[in-house]
């Protein structure tokens, strides 16, 4: 029978995830240490790893999770609706974790940089399916003149691209804008720019 995790076991747990994205995301998967996120996580290292017997489970812990929630919005993307709308929506979901998940959004990034080791094979698996079935959702809106002829692979991968920008690269962002809070204009951007390039002309029918 498992036994059921104390309260206290629970926030450690909590705290050793939070600091090992803390981390991880700032120092990549090489450059931590235990020792690190044991410090970060206000624990001693060998009750750190009385919950983690090393740093390769903290990591593969976090990766589980978030690619778990970083799928998510594509899920979201319903083949009934209206076509424009949905990838608008996709991509203002994308745009939402990376302003509020940017450690997360970082530790995602230093992981495909490093050649997908932990994540490749879901990668290339339940990733590589469901991006497949959204470009074919994407085809038939196009065979129907629901929207503009696009390639569906690269508008998803632009997606990507724009809206994982501001977390991955917050720093140059912050360079280049000063203090002021990029997200609402990006979103506005976003939004309008995905208008103009998927919204079929009229009269265009299936």
């Amino acid at each position: 029978m498992t036994k059921t995790e104390t309260r206290i076991q629970k926030k450690n747990q909590a705290a050793i995830l939070a600091a090992g994205l803390k981390v991880f995301s700032q120092y990549g998967f090489r450059g931590s240490t235990l020792d690190q996120i044991a410090k970060e996580a206000g624990l001693s290292k060998p009750n750190l790893i009385y919950y983690f017997a090393s740093k390769d489970l903290i990591y593969k812990a976090l990766l589980d999770r978030l690619l778990e929630n970083w799928m998510e919005p594509i899920y979201q993307i319903d083949a009934t609706g209206d076509p424009v709308e949905e990838l608008i929506g996709y991509a203002r979901r994308k745009l939402t974790m990376s302003q509020n998940y940017p450690a997360e959004s970082r530790l995602f990034a230093n992981e495909i940089i490093q050649g997908a080791p932990q994540i490749g094979d879901a990668l290339r698996g339940e990733l590589r399916r469901v991006v497949k079935k959204t470009a074919s959702t994407i085809d038939a809106w196009v065979a129907a003149g629901r929207i503009q002829p696009v390639n569906p692979y690269h508008l998803i991968f632009s997606i990507w691209s724009i809206t994982q920008h501001y977390a991955d690269f917050d720093v140059q962002v912050k360079a280049v804008m000063g203090p002021e809070d990029p997200f609402p204009s990006a979103q506005d951007y976003l939004e309008n720019m995905l208008r103009r390039m998927l919204t079929a002309s009229p009269g265009a029918s299936g």
